[in-house]
């Protein structure tokens, strides 16, 4: 009994003692999944939401105003009242005074109350207030158009930053075994100078390569954290595990969107972006016009009055006197307002408005045969980038192989250490011709995706 107690407990010390390590592990990451952290979490997707948030609110207030707009007011004043007869415009700086001009008893002075309350409410306006409604409506369409193109954008930026920071590292860990490699030929001409088999001069030759071959090592080992940062910044996280993303850069399998016959498509983000503009400013300029036409209007006010002047020309300077002799009037009628001039000055802003949106029309043609053109370009240059890597892949192998040899053969003093260094040489090329079509593809390909507005290979292979 005691010894199975003793071994149920091992047993749960040793599980206790697995699992934190499991724990610990970190998941890989790829594309995809770091897009979605930078969905969620960039602010300059949180820009555009707050853009789109701003043309709703702007929809809403637009829809406000056709409501009936009510105004309301109160004042309370203390001055003269003295009347003047005659006719004049009022301006701004002037105000009306209404009053007996004949001989009134008491203060010269009055206190005096006002307030009034007024309903206005277009019933007809020749199709402006939908025109409004519909420019609002097509600014907010415009806005998601323009975030769907920022984010279709910043998944390209995504996937470049990766794509360098893949680069950067393959061309760390080849300078790595090219040191390693000269290393091991420096360590291999010291052993053979001190011996007598090769002349001190090959000691000092492999040397020099193998320092050389250092501060070629220091370089990307720059380039790859000055990468890395760049990726941070859209990432936001500290710890990006990229191993296995790593393997599939440098043995890519062939896309299968690469040879297909694809188009531009008219619901693309940036063409869409660019038809809404095209619409907005359409819409605009026939609310231009629409603006200039007359407006019929059902008006409504109510407005009391009091004043310490009595009915009987007795005028009090008493402040509370100015809440007497109070009146009250109402006014119900409907009006029709209609600004003449703007029939011309609204017509040239609608004009504008319209070639606003030709330009519009003739840069989103524009952009879809440019975009055609790249995309059927860039379709054809990675099917054929794909063989080169696929050669080069073979190379390596290849020079790889021959190194081995051409190696032995110097350790048995069969070639001379310029024979092998040439060798590397090769070697050295082969592997770096690898990594650059393998940098080359996969930046075709994202260039492919944006065009494509679709994704799903790159952030799912990579």
């Amino acid at each position: 009994m005691i010894k199975d107690i003793v071994a149920a407990i091992c047993m749960w010390l040793a599980l206790a003692s697995v699992l934190p390590l499991y724990g610990q592990q970190k998941k890989e990451n790829t594309l995809g999944s770091l897009w979605s952290q930078v969905e969620e979490n960039y602010p300059g997707i949180g820009v555009k939401k707050i853009a789109i948030n701003a043309a709703e609110l702007n929809a809403k207030a637009v829809k406000s105003t056709h409501l009936p707009q009510v105004k309301t007011q109160f004042q309370n004043t203390y001055g003269t009242y003295e009347g003047s007869a005659g006719a004049f415009f009022p301006q701004p700086g002037f105000f009306n005074v209404s009053g007996n001009p004949g001989a009134l008893e008491g203060s010269s002075l009055a206190a005096n109350s006002f307030a009034s309350a007024t309903v206005e409410w277009e019933l007809f306006t020749f199709g402006r207030l939908k025109k409004e409604n519909e420019v609002a409506e097509t600014l907010v369409q415009k806005k998601v158009s323009e975030q769907d193109a920022y984010i279709l954008n910043l998944k390209k930026v995504l996937s470049e930053r990766y794509i360098t920071l893949l680069y950067n590292h393959a061309k760390l860990e080849w300078s790595k075994k090219n040191t390693e490699r000269l290393d091991d030929i420096r360590k291999i001409s010291s052993g053979l100078a001190a011996s007598g088999l090769k002349p001190a001069a090959d000691s000092l030759l492999a040397t020099s390569s193998y320092v050389q071959a250092m501060g070629e090592h220091d370089k990307w080992n720059g380039n790859k954290y000055a990468s890395y940062i760049k990726l941070q910044e859209l990432y936001g996280q500290d710890t990006v595990m990229y191993s296995s993303s790593i393997r599939h850069f440098s043995a890519p399998m062939e896309s299968q969107d690469v040879n297909a016959s694809q188009g531009i498509n008219d619901s693309h983000p940036i063409l869409a972006a660019l038809g809404k503009q095209v619409q907005y400013y359409t819409q605009s300029g026939e609310a231009q016009k629409r603006a200039a036409m007359p407006s019929l209007k059902l008006l409504g006010g109510y407005a009391y009055r009091g004043t310490g002047v009595n009915s009987n020309g007795k005028s009090s300077s008493a402040w509370q006197d100015g809440f007497r002799n109070n009146t009250n009037n109402m006014l119900v009628g409907i009006g029709i307002t209609w600004n003449i001039t703007s029939l011309y000055t609204n017509r040239l802003k609608g004009k504008g408005l319209n070639e606003e949106a030709n330009s519009a029309k003739l840069l989103q043609t524009q952009y879809q045969d440019a975009m055609e053109a790249d995309l059927s370009a860039s379709q054809t240059k990675s099917h054929w980038q794909y063989k080169q890597l696929q050669k080069s892949q073979i190379a390596v192998k290849q020079a790889q192989d021959a190194y081995g040899m051409y190696l032995a053969r110097y350790k048995s003093g069969l070639i001379t250490l310029s024979e092998l260094l040439q060798i590397r040489i090769l070697l050295e090329q082969a592997e770096n011709n690898h990594i650059e079509a393998s940098r080359s593809y996969w930046m075709l390909l994202a260039y492919e995706s944006e065009l494509t507005a679709n994704f799903d290979y790159l952030f799912n292979n990579l």
